[in-house]
């Protein structure tokens, strides 16, 4: 008897669990075709100062990214990472992934560019969103990959919950190993899924609190 009743609450706690992911994956899609089109961003067309690298998936850190883009006139650069395409697949191995790479920060996945060439820039700002309270993988790979020679480097992020300051502390660490000169950490709290800042009330929240300003 208690053998039938540990398989039903197993069969109902997995049933939950396949629910969560569906509906998170939903919501993630909604988002990504909802944000693609808002502040379509074109490079200046002298050299630039600043270099903005993002990752996004479901399109926030890519619309905070292209706003702080604008904001600066900077160069801005597109990380791709093939494991974690929108869908139920993509979403369970980000989250495998960036549980590992809590225990194992050589655990890091494979994107798209890997290396940037970062030489012409004296800023440099890394946007990511906060998955199981670190920033996402792929900016744990670009940082890995590459060098930030002389740069004062700017990790931005979006989230929902909360983030854990031991991960940026080590984040801080990794990148100051490969030559920053300086390192800051800006943050915006998007809020949990079902009650979140609007685009609109995003942006205004990273103009007030990271630039002190609206443009």
């Amino acid at each position: 008897m208690m053998f039938k009743w540990l398989a039903v609450l197993f069969g109902a706690l997995l049933a939950v669990a396949v629910l969560v992911l569906l509906a998170v994956t939903w919501i993630e899609s909604r988002q990504s075709r909802q944000l693609a089109g808002k502040q379509p961003y074109a490079p200046p067309a002298t050299a630039s100062r600043a270099a903005v690298v993002y990752f996004s998936r479901s399109g926030n850190t890519a619309l905070a990214a292209r706003h702080v883009a604008r904001r600066l006139d900077a160069q801005l650069f597109a990380l791709e990472a093939p494991d974690y395409q929108l869908g139920v697949g993509g979403l369970a191995h980000a989250l495998k992934d960036a549980n590992a790479l809590k225990e194992k920060l050589e655990a890091l996945p494979d994107i798209r560019p890997r290396t940037i060439d970062l030489t012409p820039f004296e800023t440099v700002w890394l946007g990511s969103p906060v998955w199981l309270y670190s920033p996402a993988p792929p900016i744990w790979a670009f940082v890995e990959h590459n060098r930030f020679d002389g740069q004062h480097v700017v990790l931005f992020n979006t989230f929902n919950s909360r983030f854990g300051d031991e991960h940026i502390v080590a984040i801080r660490a990794k990148v100051m190993a490969r030559g920053a000169k300086s390192f800051e950490h800006r943050h915006v709290l998007r809020g949990r899924m079902t009650q979140q800042l609007t685009p609109e009330q995003m942006l205004q929240a990273i103009d007030a609190e990271w630039f002190g300003s609206t443009p």
